[in-house]
């Protein structure tokens, strides 16, 4: 083994003002998370409950297998919009009888459960992972249909929703719907194009018109459950596969049908036994990430935290020092990690990231990228060296990897770095941020200098005075614009990373996300890296 020593001085003054950072952090995302925890507020959940009627997240707890984990997806939706913290849909991987789900469920105390622009792009990479890992759909449907004041935005691009649930069968991964009340309109086609469909007595109504559009449309009279009530649609149109008494039973018939399933992993879970926890403790997490990310902080202390016996074998150290490089176990499974150590990468690191991509392709083991980094080097001397060929090896190597990448957002996640890092656009199975995280195009301050330079030279070349003081109140307003736009509570509302989680609880949330990984087949590219420029 090669235990990783720890230099982390946890009596010092740096790491308690760094954890105070933190902790101040994770107070103002506690509330947040509150929020979505707290869905229409009491006034809808009351009136929720005297309908007789279990909230979301009980229903997902009674789904799941009791006292297993589940991981929440992008809780913080909507965050910073005109919407629900949240978006009116919970999205998450549970244990059903023992076999890993992507689980979503509508929260109908938020509108009805009516789906807004968020929820949608919630909805889309919640299949998108399903799809990606291999994981079959549970969807606890209760929802109006789209929130009609932005049809506009949901109609076109919400079709995908329907397809998505077409491409998952047709690969082969199992969908399951469970209806707990309205599922009409375009959300009737939620059961209607799932491989199985429960339905609970006088509770479920699926429709693609309700009785006043029937009306409206053809004169008919009719009512909700003649029209698209669970006993109709078990009994004459056959849409129904499974007919439930109440909320309980049609939880106990879902988990049956997973049950019967035969959906197997395509590797299996490695012996617990055989995963040795870290030599240092994870509540130790809070004091490495500076409070000032302009501070350099050393990755191995996190990498010491979070992978199995804090053993890393380390790749290339003393090449391309600013990216640390190496092997590790993470709750058993095979992981190769790429830290930033000093923020900036230069051209060694860029190629040093280039080979160990290939090798983890070569070894069919996934890719963890811990984020601290403020982008490629630019000046005269790394130009002239080859930043740009070098980056865009780096670049080449990971848009054409092929084995799982897994991205956590510790510090400093800055402009191409962002990229060469496994950004979002980078397709990562899993991307979360820490609470410390930021990112941008570059820093608030870099950003507003640079249009400040702008300026001034576009004055000096009209033979204009340049107007100092408005520049000041300008370069403070784009900071603060830049500031609130970088920080992980704004990009997570954006669906930009799947969630911000407490440092503490790396190890567990990407073990979960590992475990997840393993249920489809995990193979690297052999070659098909495209041209690296050398």
């Amino acid at each position: 083994m090669t235990v990783l020593a720890s230099a982390l001085d946890t009596g010092g003054s740096d790491y308690a003002d760094a954890r105070a950072a933190m902790l101040d952090k994770l107070a103002a995302l506690d509330a947040e998370h509150a929020k979505a925890l707290a869905g229409g507020g009491e006034k809808y959940t009351a009136r929720h409950r005297k309908r007789g009627k279990m909230l979301a997240r009980e229903r997902i707890e009674l789904l799941v297998d009791p006292d297993s984990p589940f991981l929440e997806l992008s809780p913080l939706a909507a965050w910073g919009s005109d919407y629900t913290v949240g978006a009116s849909l919970i999205t998450g991987i549970g244990v059903i009888e023992g076999v890993e789900c992507l689980i979503t469920a509508n929260d109908p105390t938020v509108r009805g459960g009516a789906s807004n622009p968020w929820t949608l792009k919630k909805a889309l990479r919640a299949n998108e992972i399903a799809y990606a890992n291999r994981l079959p759909v549970v969807s606890l449907v209760e929802s109006g249909g789209a929130d009609l004041p932005s049809q506009k935005e949901i109609f076109i691009p919400g079709g995908a929703l329907f397809r998505d649930l077409t491409r998952l069968s047709a690969a082969g991964i199992p969908t399951i719907a469970v209806v707990f009340g309205n599922s009409t309109a375009g959300g009737a086609y939620v059961p209607g194009m799932s491989d199985h469909a429960v339905m609970i007595k006088e509770r479920s109504k699926v429709f693609l018109g309700g009785p006043p559009l029937v009306k409206m449309a053809t004169g008919e009279e009719s009512d909700d459950e003649s029209l698209g009530g669970a006993e109709m649609h078990a009994r004459t149109s056959g849409l129904a596969d499974h007919y439930a008494v109440d909320e309980a039973d049609a939880l106990r018939q879902a988990r049956r049908i997973v049950a019967r399933l035969n959906h197997r992993k395509a590797q299996p879970d490695p012996d617990p036994a055989f995963a040795e926890p870290p030599k240092y403790d994870e509540e130790e997490l809070l004091g490495i990430v500076p409070g000032d990310l302009k501070t350099p902080f050393d990755p191995r202390e996190v990498i010491a935290r979070i992978v199995d016996g804090s053993d890393f074998d380390e790749f290339k150290p003393l090449y391309g020092p600013s990216l640390v490089t190496g092997w590790a176990s993470l709750h058993g499974y095979p992981v190769g990690i790429l830290a930033n150590a000093q923020g900036v990468l230069f051209g060694p690191e860029s190629q040093k990231a280039a080979q160990f991509i290939q090798l983890a392709n070569q070894r069919d083991v996934p890719l963890v990228f811990l984020h601290n980094t403020t982008g490629y080097m630019v000046g005269k001397e790394y130009e002239q060296s080859g930043i740009i060929k070098h980056g865009a090896m780096m670049i080449n190597a990971v848009s054409n990897s092929k084995v799982p990448h897994l991205s956590v957002l510790m510090g400093a996640s800055y402009g191409a770095g962002h990229y060469g890092m496994c950004g979002r656009a980078y397709d990562p199975r899993f991307l979360f941020a820490w609470p410390s995280a930021k990112s941008a195009v570059m820093g608030p301050q870099q950003l507003a200098g640079v249009l400040s330079i702008v300026a001034r030279a576009s004055a000096a070349a009209k033979g204009q005075p340049y107007d100092d003081e408005a520049d000041a109140g300008l370069r403070a307003l784009v900071e603060a614009q830049i500031e609130s736009e970088s920080l992980p509570m704004f990009l997570s509302g954006r669906l930009y990373d799947d969630g911000v989680v407490d440092p503490r609880d790396t190890r567990t949330v990407l073990g979960l996300c590992l475990s997840a990984i393993h249920t489809a087949p995990v193979e690297g590219a052999r070659g098909g890296f495209g041209v690296f420029r050398m």
